[in-house]
């Protein structure tokens, strides 16, 4: 039998990123995330999967201790850089953490990367992360996958990049858009309830819908998973 493919995730929020991928079949083996909510969410759903909360030490922490092997990078790197809201400051705000990410690519190589972030990336970030990309000897290939798409009742369209070790074995050559029918749900998605009370737990509750509103939808990481697994089980 095959082993799973380990995946790393960095800025993982509450893991939609991992949920998904789990979801295609992939063993969660680490967890990066700084928001002590999120993180507490994160081991609440993954009691066995370390977690660290700093990118900039990742790479080291990973190699601390005797660790699996990463398979897959994935991330959702901080959008405020380049979201078409806010102060627009791309690669000179200093949530701009995509570089930290690239070193942590280049020092673990695994065979794949996931990168996750808004629409508004494609004209200011996009170009630096495949240039690295290509630096660092990987095939990516971008695009934008909707969550309508995946059979949700809202649009959320995001910019994914996946990418491809041009090392031993053929580079991917993939779509990432879906190519079949768009998935018809027969029931909606359960909502987060309203936030309009002033008693018992608002701030919780903040830190709740925050980390809720910016997650990744599994399903959209779950499609991924499917191709990257598809190509690995064809070589």
């Amino acid at each position: 039998m095959t082993e799973p493919l380990n995946v790393l995730e960095l800025f993982a929020g509450i893991g939609g990123l991992s949920l998904g991928l789990q979801r295609a079949g992939m063993r969660i083996v680490g967890h990066v995330e700084i928001n002590p909510f999120c993180r507490a969410v994160l081991h609440k759903h993954w009691p066995e999967v370390p977690s660290h909360d700093d990118v900039r030490t990742a790479a080291a922490w990973w190699r601390s201790t005797d660790r699996p092997r990463v398979d897959v990078v994935a991330g959702g790197y901080p959008c405020q850089p380049d979201s078409l809201a806010g102060p627009k400051l791309g690669r000179d705000d200093p949530r701009w953490l995509w570089p930290q990410m690239a070193d942590i690519i280049a020092d673990l190589r695994p065979a794949w990367v996931i990168g996750e972030n808004v629409l508004g990336h494609r004209t200011r970030g996009l170009p630096t992360v495949l240039d690295d990309l290509h630096r660092l000897g990987y095939t990516p290939h971008p695009g934008v996958l909707r969550a309508c798409e995946m059979g949700a009742p809202h649009p959320r369209p995001r910019v994914f990049v996946l990418a491809h070790t041009n090392g031993p074995g053929r580079p991917a050559r993939c779509r990432l858009e879906p190519t079949g029918p768009t998935p018809v749900r027969t029931r909606r998605w359960p909502t987060e309830p309203r936030v309009g009370r002033v008693a018992h737990g608002l701030p919780d509750r903040v830190d709740r819908v925050t980390a809720l509103g910016n997650a990744v939808v599994p399903h959209a990481a779950e499609h991924l998973g499917h191709l990257i697994l598809n190509h690995h089980q064809s070589r």
